[in-house]
């Protein structure tokens, strides 16, 4: 492969990421929010240690 090629497909992976990424956010973005939820990081994703170990949204 030439350096050129090489250069070539670099960019177009960068650019492939990028718009998947811009992708992801805009659906993230979209997801509906939790209504009358606590505030903050998601105890079961992130550990419920958060709030003295307490889990009330189940």
């Amino acid at each position: 492969m030439s350096t050129d090629k090489q250069k070539q497909n670099a960019e177009n992976a960068l650019r492939e990421a990028k718009e998947r990424r811009a992708r992801e956010e805009e659906q993230a973005r979209k997801r509906a929010k939790e209504v009358g939820g606590r505030e903050g990081p998601e105890a079961t994703r992130f550990g419920d240690w958060e709030k003295n170990g307490i889990i009330s949204d189940f």
